[in-house]
Parts: C-alpha cells; structure tokens; sequence
C-alpha cells in the first residue's frame, strides 16, 4: 500500500542566525525531531537563505554524498580537493565526501542574498576516493517535463553520486500533467516544491511543501499553478 509522508513548508526546522536563514526538512544541527530524521538515504534538505558576502568557513565532511541547488545567486566554493569554484543559479553541484573532505561556501557577492538548496544523502558505499562535479542545466530543457540532473554511477550526460538514486528538476506551466516512474523497484520519491502549487497523487502541494511516498510505481503530477518542482529518486534504506 503507499505510504505519504507530508511535510508542510511552516512545519519545518527553522533557524536564524542573521546572516544565515535556514529551513530545514529533517533534523539538523539544533533542530531535533526523532520523526523527522531522513527519508530512506535522503538525509538531509536545506533550504538556506545567505546575506552577502557571508557563509560557512572551512568544515568537514566524510561519507556522504551533498547535492548544492543554487537557486538565487552563487556559491563561491574551495575544497581540499584542489577545486576552487562559483557554483551560479542553474547550474548544480556535487561531492562525493567519502574518505574525507574539507571545504568552504560562501555567498560570491557582496551585495545580494544567496538561495540555495543543500542535500544530503547517505551513500551506497563507504569510504570512497572523494570526488566534485559541477554542472549546467538550461531551465528551457526542463519546462512541461522533468530534466534529469543526477543519476548512480558515471554517465554522459548530468551528474553522478555513489548511490541509487536519481534527481529529476521540472518547470510546470499550470494545468500541465505528467507521469513520473519510479527509477528502481524499492526506490521511494521525495517531492519538493520550489515554487508554485502541485497535486501528486491526490495530495495538494504549495511552495517549500515536501511530500515522500513509498510502495509506489508511479507519481501522478498536476500543476495547479506555473510551478518549479524537484523529484528526489532514493532507496529506501
């Protein structure tokens, strides 16, 4: 039988420390909600909002795959990998941490706030040679259909992390439906909706609404209004 697991936008973690405003779908740092811990190996969904100039300074990280989704602005970003980047709206980044990383994010301009998505998720294997990627995607290829953007293991086109799962980014003109499939049998689907207003399997969605659903095949989805949406595609470890 399908299982939904609804998170409302106001229901979420919340902190801010002025410089940084944070949203925060499962528990993190000072947020701790034993219900709200991961869904299947998607661990962490940040949604952060970071005044000019500001940012993280150098932390670690080990064993984990972080997806970064610029979605106002750019992260300036240097690792201990050698990788010293700006990360812009419209494109997207991923780490794979694995043995270990250091790195720092902070918001590249001086004059306007950084929004950004920030997602963890638990990898399929530990210990792995750390590894970065970066890549563009044009928001015209994803308008009434869902562009993928990440997939598991090394792929020609989008970006790959070290685990079964697949990242999907639709810009939905209202009225517009479509199907979406469920990538691996087992896999469930985690939706979040960036802006605008959905339907997915008879459950109303509105902006920063998140909706996780298990032991299904198939996601319904309706636009309600022009909306941005992401599919997260995980196993349901």
């Amino acid at each position: 039988m399908e299982k939904v697991t609804l998170h409302k936008a106001n229901t979420r973690g919340h902190a801010d420390h002025g410089w940084l405003n944070a949203h925060h779908t499962f528990s993190f740092s000072d947020y701790s909600d034993p219900s709200r811990v991961h869904f299947g190996a998607l661990r962490v969904l940040n949604d952060d909002s970071i005044a000019p100039g500001m940012g993280f300074g150098k932390h670690p990280h080990n064993n984990m795959e972080i997806i970064t989704i610029p979605l106002e602005g750019g992260v300036a970003h240097k690792d201990s990998m050698g990788h010293e980047e700006v990360v812009k709206a419209g494109e997207v980044q991923v780490m794979s941490a694995g043995t270990g990383i250091y790195h720092s994010e902070y918001n590249a301009s001086k004059t306007d706030y950084l929004k950004l998505l920030q997602i963890w998720l638990f990898p399929k294997e530990g210990n792995v040679t750390p590894r970065y990627g970066q890549a563009a995607f044009k928001k015209e290829d994803r308008i009434n259909k869902l562009q993928q953007i990440l997939s598991p293991g090394p792929t020609d086109n989008g970006l790959w992390i070290h685990q079964d799962a697949w990242f999907s980014l639709g810009a939905l003109e209202k009225g517009f439906a479509t199907d979406y499939l469920v990538k691996k049998p087992g896999n469930g689907v985690y939706a979040f909706v960036i802006s605008g207003d959905v339907t997915i399997n008879g459950t109303s969605l509105n902006k920063r609404d998140g909706l996780g659903i298990e032991n299904t095949d198939v996601l319904h989805i309706q636009a309600d209004s022009d909306a941005e949406l992401l599919l997260m595609d995980v196993p349901m470890i």
